[in-house]
């Protein structure tokens, strides 16, 4: 069974982006590639067992079990030592992508504390979008009594764009929840 946002995406956004952004043939609109989960569990005390809550909690967020990530070369001051577990990272694609995407977007997003959207600033040049969050108590997959230490996310989403025009535009065509700019008040 087809995700739903996937639908979307083919039903309405295809249609959408190549009449906005004036593409001759459809397989010119942008899609959505991948996304990436990413945590890093800093300078914990006991760190073997706060990657393994990492690797526990990107479980239940992603619903697939994430590769470790291990340092590449020794860093005395941050008391790490090459090859020590340092965090965990996922790679969603197909439906495991397109449903993150739809939880994301419609239930976690809005669990932000004081959200008003998120930052259109973020890309990097080549119409992929990264996003960095807090907390990982706004997944609703995350039982609140369960947490032992706070753990940050970053969230990384890779187009086909090749702008952040075209990403940004495809983002907001999925439904993403951008901040609109400020607007210049008048002086009055």
């Amino acid at each position: 069974m087809k995700p739903t946002l996937q639908s979307y995406y083919q039903d309405k956004v295809v249609s959408t982006l190549k009449e906005q952004q004036g593409y001759t043939n459809p397989h010119q609109v942008p899609l959505l590639e991948k996304i990436v989960v990413t945590t890093h569990v800093g300078s914990a005390s006991d760190r073997k067992q706060a990657v393994e809550d990492a690797i526990e909690d990107i479980c239940k967020i992603t619903g697939q079990k994430p590769s470790i990530s291990y340092a590449r070369k020794s860093v005395a001051n941050f008391k790490v030592r090459e090859g020590e577990a340092v965090g965990a990272r996922v790679t969603l694609r197909g439906n495991h992508m397109w449903e993150f995407l739809d939880r994301f977007i419609n239930i976690t997003a809005p669990n932000i504390r004081d959200f008003r959207g998120i930052t259109p600033k973020s890309f990097d040049g080549r119409g992929n979008y990264a996003l960095g969050i807090d907390d990982q108590s706004i997944f609703p997959e995350i039982e609140l009594d369960k947490i032992k230490r706070q753990l940050g996310f970053d969230l990384i989403f890779v187009t086909s764009a090749n702008t952040d025009d075209e990403g940004r535009a495809l983002l907001k065509a999925l439904g993403m929840p951008f901040r609109e700019p400020k607007k210049a008040d008048d002086a009055a």
